[in-house]
């Protein structure tokens, strides 16, 4: 059984519920790749392809920095050499709709978002699968370092071989519609062998291909974006930093380019070091504490969605992630007011920021589910 509350039921947008269902062609193995002209799909494609299956390749346009479209011609280029179908999807308009606008809104809101969970979420994976239905092909797959296993009746998201690039933290959304049909081939896959294999396979470039660092549409600093995507008569301007007890500390240059947690980038000199503790909007106050006043004990979750609930409610030995790497805490986990999931953690976590995402995971590592903080 399968939770989900508002945020994730906009991924039925796209999802097959609402198209006719057709003759899967799963004897033929054919398989709908994302291909991004990165390392990780294009050795995934290589990896489908020495499994046997019949790969059919698609480069979805959802966002390009100063107009480069390079990765377009990268990814039909290798889809050329392997001798395998490409496609390209203009997903500018969903891409912006769905996932800037999600971004801007969260942050304009006091909130930290986290996009690339919910573009997997709500995007790239419902848009596999709507495009898998539209050509009668079975499997969808990506370059994700995730695994995927079967327990009894349902499928679960596992981490990956390579822990350094798991991603399993970003795909607790997904539901087993979706779930039932994806291919991994990357999840038992390290980052260097993939490097390596690409090269003996005598694919150079696309070995030596850097990683991509942040989040797509601003690599590097969001409070430019901001300013970029905001009219300037929408932006708050300047307001107050305040310490616990109300006392003013000094001034800042808007709620909405600070988030919880924050210790760097304050404009302040002071001869102690402070985090940010909590965003006010309707004030456009930024509340300053000691790191010590930004641990908690506990903490709810909205549009959460469980693969299982009888493993995570009320359950032992639940593991929970607020951060993509790190931060891993045991947690008793029950159902609240307003269909809410209340997490009470055994140790305190610090900087539990509303609006960022929270997974549950087993002591196996199975990803059992998660949900946005608030």
């Amino acid at each position: 059984m399968t939770h989900s509350s508002s945020l994730l039921l906009l991924a039925f947008n796209f999802c097959t519920i609402f198209a006719p269902m057709k003759e899967w062609e799963e004897k033929k193995k054919r398989v709908l790749l994302g291909m991004s002209g990165g390392t990780d799909s294009s050795v995934a494609a290589m990896l489908l392809q020495e499994a046997g299956y019949e790969v059919v390749g698609v480069t979805f346009r959802f966002y390009e920095v100063d107009g480069q479209t390079d990765y377009l011609e990268e990814a039909r280029a290798l889809a050329d050499r392997l001798g395998i179908r490409h496609l390209t999807y203009d997903a500018r308009e969903e891409f912006r709709q769905h996932i800037i606008r999600y971004f801007v809104e969260e942050y304009m809101a006091g909130r930290t978002p986290v996009p690339c969970m919910v573009c997997n979420i709500l995007l790239k994976w419902p848009l596999l699968q709507k495009i898998a239905d539209e050509m009668g092909i079975f499997y969808i797959s990506t370059g994700h370092y995730v695994r995927k296993v079967r327990v009894g009746d349902s499928y679960f998201i596992a981490p990956a071989a390579d822990t350094d690039k798991d991603q399993s933290f970003f795909l607790w959304g997904l539901r087993q519609e979706t779930l039932s049909r994806m291919l991994l081939p990357m999840g038992d896959m390290t980052k260097p062998a993939a490097r390596a294999y690409a090269a003996t396979r005598g694919f150079e470039r696309v070995a030596t291909r850097k990683d991509s660092i942040g989040v797509c549409f601003c690599p590097r600093d969001y409070r430019s974006f901001l300013l970029r995507e905001v009219p300037a008569e929408k932006l708050p301007g300047r307001g107050n930093f305040l310490d616990e007890m109300g006392n003013f500390v000094g001034r800042h240059e808007g709620y909405p380019f600070y988030t919880v947690g924050q210790r760097r980038g304050l404009g302040l000199q002071l001869n102690h070091p402070i985090f940010v503790k909590e965003i006010l909007p309707e004030r456009n106050v930024v509340v300053l504490a000691p790191l010590a006043s930004l641990y908690r004990q506990d903490f709810c979750l909205k549009d959460w969605n469980l693969v299982e609930p009888a493993r995570v409610l009320e359950a032992e030995g639940v593991i929970v992630k607020i951060r993509y790497r790190k931060q891993a805490n045991r947690c008793r986990v029950m159902l609240g007011e307003e269909n809410r999931l209340h997490v009470c953690l055994e140790q305190l976590l610090e900087s539990i920021a509303p609006g960022q995402s929270a997974a549950f995971y087993n002591a196996d590592g199975l990803l059992l589910g998660g949900g946005i903080i608030c």
